[in-house]
């Protein structure tokens, strides 16, 4: 037994069986044969709120005393934590408060207002929300319910552990588990590591929000500066001092994934259970697919949750997308070829009978045109002969399947370039998504500098991206640093990104 030993008894004795199911454990067959391994699927999306979240809001409300209870409870959150603590609080009897920033979508407000909780709407983030609810507490001596950062939040997340344990007796040997601010993970290893010690414990997070893995890292808890927000349940920029030390002292890992990975491992789960789980749900299979892939690891029992399933349908549509090119069934080109009659013909008689799926044209200059195309395909081998074919017939080819802005924006875009325009600059930029947020954001852009190029996709998430060119004379380059700088929006300079010198940019 080690030093967290105590959490054993809160979990044991843990009451979220008053609301919450104990969820199945599955064998997901096709995964398992197709990567070597024995994997489980531990379905938290098939909680009554679709999330694991409404165990440790349980567990704390249930602790409250009386008079606690008779003041009510409150939070601040536009996800999973909002809908457990309205349904919990609903559950006790409690009157509950839950303050939202008035980016979130309808869904989830309709979600939380369902299990009887009073809504309040205040800002455009989660911290202007927590503040709003800290002012709420002074006025009304309400009791605030922590989304990860408390003991008892943290056993009524580990209370999944207990029940992996119950369903498979037998030899695992990892556990993957998605991080966000550290509750789940530090509920699971506190039970895994005082119960069976052998099981390792690994903690998934996304490149852009890996605010865990840096506090360990650096030994101290780290503030990011932003996190990336596809995986928006776990877009926490400071992880809690408890789960730090948790999951400092406790996991044996934690696995680094992007959002192409996360993408294919929701693709993965509804091939499975024809579940669709949210991004941050899917961390778990994605972490456990790096690790096999990484480490050649073969017969072994790993077990995976699937900690959500609130997903706004509309991602659907960019998350296959990018699944697509994840798994190599799609391939984006760039392709520079002669200005001249019968180069076409001879550009799509190269691709021969594969499946084109967009066909994107730009006028480049008199003697060369530039297409962007993407191609199904069925293999590495297939890709190589594509492109080898097209280099060897005099076509210059660059692969953008993996960039940025040729995913996010540029095959979505059509248009040619111009000579007017002879100092673009290219900036991608994230703002909140709520009523004329666009308009704000154009508002804040006012400037003596002429917007060249702007292009605005809704993904279906909170947050709109926009990539936009302008025009900065060289003697204005200290200036619009100085300007762009004080913008409240975060913002990357593409000016040298090579999809944009290719399909964008003035010549």
């Amino acid at each position: 037994m080690n030093h967290y030993s105590d959490y054993i008894e809160k979990i044991l004795t843990s009451s979220v069986y008053d609301v919450a199911e104990k969820t199945p454990l599955v064998y997901a067959k096709n995964l398992s044969e197709r990567l070597n391994n024995n994997i489980y699927m531990k379905r938290e999306d098939l909680q009554p709120v679709f999330s694991f979240k409404l165990r440790g809001a349980y567990n704390k409300i249930a602790q409250l005393s009386e008079e606690e209870a008779n003041h009510g409870v409150i939070t601040a959150s536009a996800g999973n934590h909002a809908q457990g603590v309205a349904l919990a609080a609903q559950k006790l009897g409690y009157r509950a408060v839950i303050v939202m920033p008035i980016t979130t979508p309808q869904i989830k407000i309709d979600a939380v207002k369902h299990f009887g909780a009073d809504v309040v709407l205040h800002g455009n983030s989660f911290s202007d929300a927590y503040q709003h609810a800290m002012q709420l507490i002074e006025q009304n001596n309400m009791t605030y319910i922590p989304p990860f950062d408390d003991e008892y939040v943290i056993a009524g997340q580990g209370t999944i552990a207990m029940e992996i344990i119950s369903q498979y007796p037998k030899k695992i040997d990892a556990i993957f588990v998605p991080i966000g601010g550290g509750g789940l993970a530090a509920g699971i290893a506190t039970f895994i590591k005082n119960i069976r010690p052998d099981i390792k414990v690994i903690g998934v997070e996304t490149e852009d929000s890996c605010a865990m893995k840096q506090s360990i890292e650096q030994n101290e808890i780290v503030s990011l500066k932003s996190v990336g927000l596809f995986a928006d349940g776990t877009a926490v920029k400071e992880v809690g001092k408890i789960t730090y030390q948790i999951c400092k002292d406790l996991l044996d890992d934690i696995i680094l994934v992007d959002t192409d990975a996360v993408c294919s491992a929701i693709k993965d789960i509804f091939n499975e259970t024809r579940s669709i789980i949210e991004p941050s749900g899917a961390l778990g299979l994605a972490g456990l697919k790096s690790y096999i892939i990484n480490n050649n690891i073969k017969d072994q029992t790993l077990i995976t949750i699937n900690s959500g399933a609130n997903i706004n349908f509309h991602r659907l549509r960019h998350v296959s997308e990018r699944t697509d090119l994840t798994e190599k069934k799609e391939i984006i080109l760039a392709v520079t070829i002669p200005e001249k009659a019968g180069s076409f013909l001879k550009f799509i008689q190269l691709i021969g009978n594969r499946n084109i799926t967009e066909f994107n044209y730009r006028y480049g200059n008199k003697n060369n045109a530039h297409i962007f195309v993407g191609i199904e395909t069925n293999s590495q081998e297939d890709i190589q002969e594509i492109t080898q074919s097209l280099k060897n017939s005099g076509f210059a080819t660059l692969d953008l399947s993996d960039n940025e802005i040729a995913k996010i924006h540029i095959r979505h875009m059509v248009g040619g370039k111009t000579n007017e325009v002879k100092n673009e600059r290219l900036f991608s930029f994230e703002f909140p998504e709520y009523p004329n947020a666009l308009g704000e954001f154009l508002g804040a852009l006012q400037s003596k500098w002429n917007i060249t190029l702007f292009h605005y996709r809704n993904h279906g998430s909170d947050y709109g991206r926009v990539i936009m060119g302008i025009d900065v004379p060289p003697q204005d380059n200290v200036e619009f640093s100085q300007f762009i700088n004080e913008l409240d929006y975060e913002f990357v300079d593409h000016t040298h990104d090579p999809a944009y010198e290719l399909f964008l940019s003035p010549f």
